[in-house]
C-alpha cells in the first residue's frame, strides 16, 4: 500500500525592511540582511525584492505558486509606494507616468500616480536623505501593476525628479500598518485568502 504524500505546509510572513538592508538571507560582504532581524523557516524567500536603500514591506513565503502569481505582470497586482522627489512635478510630468511612458526601451503599465499635501508620517530614516537648501523635494504615492528592477526611479528619474526616498507601504490588501523598521510577523488565514483573491 503506498504512502500518502504529506502536503507542504506553506507559511507566509511581511517584514519590514529598514533602509541599507539586502532583501536576502546572507552576504558574503557582511552587509545587514533580512536574517539580521528575524529568523524565518529555511524555505522562505522573498516574493520580489527591495533595493539596498529603498524600505518597507515584504512578503516572504514558501508559497511558489502565490510568488508566481504576485510576479506575473499579467495579472497587474498592485504595490503602492511613497515616494520623496526633488522639486515638485507638475501635473504635465505625472500624467506621463499615469499614461505610461517608455523606460529603456520598454513601455511600462500606467500607473495610479498622486502628489501627497503633506509629508507622510514615516519612521525616521537611519542615514538622511542628501539635503540641499535650494532643492525643494515633495513626495508621491505611486501604484505599480508590475515589478521591473528599480523601476520606481527610473520612472521618477524619466521625467526629471530623481527619487531620494522609496518606501513600500502595501502589496495588494497587505500593510505595514502595526510594524516598525525591522519588524515581521505572520499573516493570518484571512489575510493569505484576501492577498489570494486579490490575484484571481
Amino acid at each position: 500500500m503506498k504512502q500518502k504524500r504529506k502536503s507542504r505546509k506553506f507559511r507566509y510572513f511581511i517584514f519590514y525592511k529598514p533602509y541599507g538592508v539586502l532583501c536576502q538571507f546572507s552576504d558574503k560582504n557582511n552587509r545587514k540582511t533580512i536574517a539580521d532581524f528575524a529568523r524565518f523557516p529555511k524555505d522562505i524567500y522573498p516574493v520580489g525584492r527591495l533595493d539596498f536603500d529603498s524600505e518597507g514591506l515584504v512578503l516572504l513565503t514558501n508559497d511558489g505558486m502565490l510568488k508566481y502569481r504576485l510576479l506575473d505582470p499579467k495579472n497587474r497586482h498592485p504595490r503602492t509606494y511613497i515616494v520623496q522627489v526633488e522639486h515638485s512635478p507638475t501635473e504635465t510630468s505625472l500624467k506621463k507616468l499615469r499614461i505610461g511612458i517608455t523606460i529603456e526601451g520598454r513601455r511600462i503599465l500606467p500607473a495610479f500616480v498622486e502628489q501627497l499635501p503633506n509629508e507622510p508620517p514615516l519612521p525616521v530614516r537611519p542615514k538622511p536623505i542628501r539635503f540641499r537648501k535650494n532643492i525643494p523635494t515633495s513626495w508621491l504615492k505611486i501604484i505599480l501593476y508590475e515589478g521591473r528592477n528599480r523601476q520606481v526611479r527610473k520612472m521618477t528619474a524619466a521625467i526629471g525628479h530623481p527619487t531620494l526616498r522609496l518606501v513600500r507601504t502595501a502589496i495588494g490588501p497587505l500593510t505595514l500598518e502595526g510594524l516598525e523598521p525591522g519588524q515581521s510577523r505572520k499573516l493570518t488565514p484571512i489575510e493569505v485568502n484576501e492577498l489570494r483573491k486579490s490575484i484571481m
